[in-house]
């Protein structure tokens, strides 16, 4: 596992390089194909809608260019004093925290029902299920890595190993990640390939890779893992996004997990309940 690591990060960090360098390239063969659309397609689109497209499509980076100039110009100094902060509260909290262990630690005993039935088989169920679904998560990453590596590197297409890593990364985010981490797979396809017998080939190949992902592999791991229903899947998503944003569509299962937990172990105290008093 280390080795792999060891091997691919510098290589996925030189792809990287050579891919934001090759930007231009990728943009000036997105221009090229939306003002061929009115040729091909003419009673879809015409020269006007497509000269709309690129207008709005270059107001659109005009916009994200000064914005991450704008940030460029304050984010160094946000991050400094974000680090003078941490440096200064975490020794001050870690000396606190050692010095009045004992007394942290009465205080907690104190107030935290520890030998609640209840709490304790919470605990273990949440400690378990998110166990398994972090061992799952990092089984799925590996097998989707793997089998998008080969599949690029057979098709020789570029940036394989980015790309293919972008895509096993994009798990960790449900439905989501693989919508957004499919943009840049086909743009580079088109760019290398053009809509070709090879684009397609590849596109079929990558899709049947996502298809036996959601159909196959999952189930597989996450049987006896996390048994969440899909729409429940949906609905944390979209719920822990709305509140938390990217964080909370990151965090969705784990918190959904959590919640499972808790609903299971206040209704298993209430069975018990109904049982002690019948």
């Amino acid at each position: 596992m280390f080795s792999i690591l060891f091997w691919a990060v510098p290589e996925i960090g030189r792809q990287a390089k050579q891919a934001a360098s090759n930007i231009p390239i990728y943009l000036n063969a997105g221009q090229e194909l939306v003002l061929r659309l009115p040729e091909k397609y003419p009673d879809i689109v015409s020269k006007e809608q497509a000269g709309d497209i690129l207008g709005k499509i270059s107001r659109e980076l005009s916009n994200l260019g000064q914005s991450a100039l704008t940030g460029s110009v304050f984010k160094p100094l946000v991050w400094l004093l974000t680090f003078v902060i941490y440096l200064i509260l975490v020794p001050v909290m870690v000396y606190f925290m050692l010095k009045d262990k004992a007394s942290i630690l009465a205080y907690f005993n104190k107030h935290l029902p520890f030998d609640n039935p209840l709490l304790i088989s919470l605990w273990h169920d949440v400690d378990m299920q998110i166990g398994n679904y972090i061992r799952g998560k990092v089984t799925e990453i590996l097998c989707i890595w793997f089998a998008c590596y080969v599949a690029f590197t057979l098709f020789g297409l570029d940036y394989s190993l980015l790309l293919s890593f972008m895509v096993g990364l994009s798990v960790l985010i449900p439905y989501i990640g693989a919508t957004v981490v499919t943009i840049p797979v086909l743009i580079v396809a088109f760019v290398q390939w053009g809509l070709g017998g090879q684009f397609y080939m590849l596109a079929l190949t990558y899709f049947v890779i996502q298809i036996l992902d959601g159909n196959v592999l999952v189930p597989l791991i996450f049987s006896e893992a996390v048994s969440i229903h899909p729409v429940a899947i949906i609905v944390a998503v979209l719920l822990f996004g709305g509140i938390w944003g990217f964080w909370g569509v990151f965090f969705a299962i784990p918190l959904a997990t959590l919640v499972k937990a808790i609903i299971n172990a206040w209704r298993d105290s209430m069975d018990e309940l109904e049982l002690d008093e019948s």
